[in-house]
């Protein structure tokens, strides 16, 4: 299987993961979701209040350093093989134009079209337009990360009250198809900073598309297949380029030449050390294993931060007055500021884990979800825990936050300080 087949699997592939994730629930929670709308970050079916978006730089990291990883291992196997811009490149310029309105003949990615003619002018602005109807899918799909499919479709039927949506929906694919239509493959060469950045991660051990300059030297038909077929317009007989994005159509037309010949391609995906110091390729640098190491420290990270998920949200301050004394009972005043993080309403309780203490001024109550309450709780207690005359004594408490229907899941202990009174105001 030639390597533009397996590219061409490989964007199905990940075209179909990211259509469909977006609907796959566990109980009820998206597998990746960013809800400005409801305030959530769903992860791998677990839902996260704003609050709790500690997860989010480690997934970036795992991001930005996984690609590190893979350019330093691969080359720019990301550009080629993975990076939407290339994706949506391939789908409209080898199957849009190319398959099915003829306008380019897919092994020549070089050669202009030539709009002189009336029909290609047509061609060309059908072309556009099939696209651009696609994109506004694709940009629905991208919106889908951020507004679930379930409540995007149903903001759809009342188009007025969601303009923004609407709006921002239809910039997406606009900006879509500028860099996809109108700047082509410029917008890997000249506005994407990873050709810049991939000069600093390669080594001798990369493997990326590389010419064999010895069997070149007298092999070479000069034929130029690989250069009219490469989607960047460059020569890769001239050595590793910036603009070169590993997507191996030139691989793949010099393997059909030389194969006629009964010779192996002069262009491989290999490494230096491979193909010009006979040596073998060793992945495991320093360097990348310390990349590898990062990557698992940060999953490591995720899975601990996951476990210790708060399925509520809660907050305690004290009021302005320290405390109240009637006869021998006192009490001190709190502010529970509770919020629901689940998607289903509970009813909360409060309950202090200590005897000689009790809750009172406070009736359970029903929160709905991601809804958010302040309630004043009053601590109090009959019990001397004075330990001076002179001056007051701060004891720390143990109250726990729990929703009834279930008490042992949905349950958040907090310390609160209670202060207790110098015996000398105590009658």
């Amino acid at each position: 299987m030639t390597y533009t087949k397996k590219r061409y699997l490989t964007y199905t592939a990940i075209t179909l993961f990211c259509m469909v994730l977006p609907f796959i629930t566990i109980n009820g929670n998206h597998m990746l979701l960013l809800s400005f709308d409801k305030m959530q970050f769903h992860f791998l079916g677990f839902a996260f209040a704003i609050q709790e978006l500690y997860l989010m730089p480690f997934l970036l990291i795992i991001l930005f350093i996984g690609i590190f990883l893979s350019t330093t291992m691969g080359g720019r196997i990301w550009c080629g093989w993975a990076c939407p811009q290339t994706i949506f490149r391939v789908l409209f310029r080898d199957l849009v134009e190319s398959k099915l309105f003829k306008l380019r003949r897919i092994k020549n990615k070089q050669k202009e079209i030539d709009y002189e003619s009336y029909g290609n002018q047509a061609k060309k602005l059908l072309a556009m337009g099939l696209f651009f109807l696609l994109l506004l899918f694709i940009a629905s799909n991208f919106m889908w990360y951020f507004v679930p499919p379930e409540d995007f479709f149903v903001y759809l039927q009342n188009p007025m009250e969601h303009l923004f949506l609407i709006l921002f929906t239809i910039t997406v694919a606009v900006f879509l198809f500028y860099t996809v239509v109108l700047t082509k493959e410029d917008f890997c060469v000249y506005f994407c900073p990873y050709s810049r950045v991939q000069s600093v991660l390669y080594d001798d051990n990369t493997v990326h598309v590389i010419y064999d300059e010895k069997r070149g030297a007298t092999e070479c038909t000069s034929c130029d297949a690989c250069v009219k077929i490469c989607p960047t317009h460059i020569d890769i007989k001239k050595g590793l380029q910036v603009e070169c994005i590993n997507c191996l159509e030139c691989a793949d037309a010099c393997t059909g030449v030389m194969a006629k010949e009964g010779k192996s391609s002069l262009i491989q995906w290999s490494s230096s050390n491979q193909m010009v110091h006979n040596k073998p390729t060793n992945h495991f640098s320093v360097r990348n294993i310390m990349y590898a190491v990062s990557i698992a420290a940060c999953i490591g990270f995720i899975l601990f931060f996951s476990a210790q998920k708060e399925y509520l949200l809660v907050n305690v301050n004290r009021t302005t007055n320290l405390y109240k004394i009637e006869d021998k009972l006192v009490r001190n005043n709190y502010v529970f500021t509770i919020q629901n993080t689940q998607d289903r309403a509970y009813t909360y309780d409060i309950h202090v884990k200590n005897e000689f203490f009790e809750a009172k001024r406070f009736k359970p109550f029903t929160l709905q979800p991601n809804q958010r309450v302040k309630k004043v709780v009053t601590i109090e207690t009959t019990k001397p825990m004075s330990y001076s005359n002179s001056k007051d004594t701060p004891l720390t408490l143990n109250v726990s936050v729990f929703a009834q229907q279930e008490p042992q899941k949905v349950v958040l202990n907090k310390k609160v300080a209670f202060i207790y009174p110098r015996d000398s105001l105590i009658k």
